[in-house]
């Protein structure tokens, strides 16, 4: 049943999610809100919508490149290298960013129909982006809940699982991981030294995935 609107970046882990659930998704939502990634990511988002018949849109939020602050929308330059940590990554969070991005799909998916929003957030994130940790997602659900007449739901079935086990997913679904985008640096390749890069270089090693991505280094 085509009952769910999917958050979609065009990253591993969304992407993943977009096969698992795709006889569910009705929708797929990208959100174009200035990062480095973003062109990159959708571009992504958009070949795999295509290639499984899912409608894809794009929302801009313009606004949060012009009032955030975060490394994630102020250059290449601006990205931390190194370890997928706390204190190196800090700086690439975007305040609120799961939250504005949820608030806007559940009102899409009222307005749809559909019963469900999913969410691609997963452990590895709970200690630097605050919006994607259990208790935001809890808090979350039931705040759109809350605010829709038919009773919208959140859905983030990853929420407890590692990067790796989401890559694990991906290998028995088939897919081709070099055809997402991580890199916060948003060149033309992935630079494979930011901290994203080394994420993924690591849960597809972990997984047990040859990784055909071209890196820069």
């Amino acid at each position: 049943m085509k009952d769910s609107l999917l958050v979609l970046s065009g990253g591993l882990d969304s992407t993943t999610m977009l096969y698992e659930y795709k006889e569910r998704i009705a929708l797929a939502v990208s959100f174009h809100y200035g990062s480095n990634h973003n062109d990159k990511e959708i571009n992504f988002a958009r070949l795999h919508t295509e290639r499984l018949g899912i409608r894809h849109i794009v929302i801009q939020l313009g606004f949060i490149r012009e009032w955030f602050h975060s490394s994630l929308l102020e250059g290449a330059d601006k990205i931390p290298e190194g370890n997928y940590n706390a204190d190196n990554m800090r700086s690439t969070v975007v305040p609120f960013r799961n939250g504005i991005m949820l608030s806007a799909a559940a009102g899409l998916a009222e307005n749809e129909g559909l019963q469900y929003v999913m969410l691609a957030n997963h452990a590895g994130d709970h200690t630097i982006y605050p919006d994607c940790r259990p208790e935001f997602v809890k808090a979350m659900d039931e705040a759109i809940k809350a605010g829709t007449w038919k009773g919208v739901r959140l859905l983030a079935p990853y929420t407890n699982l590692t990067k790796a086990d989401i890559a694990r997913k991906g290998k028995t679904l088939g897919i081709n991981y070099a055809e997402t985008w991580s890199c916060y640096k948003g060149g033309d390749i992935h630079c494979g030294k930011c901290g994203t890069c080394i994420e993924r270089r690591e849960a597809l090693r972990e997984a047990g995935i040859e990784d055909t991505t071209i890196y820069q280094a």
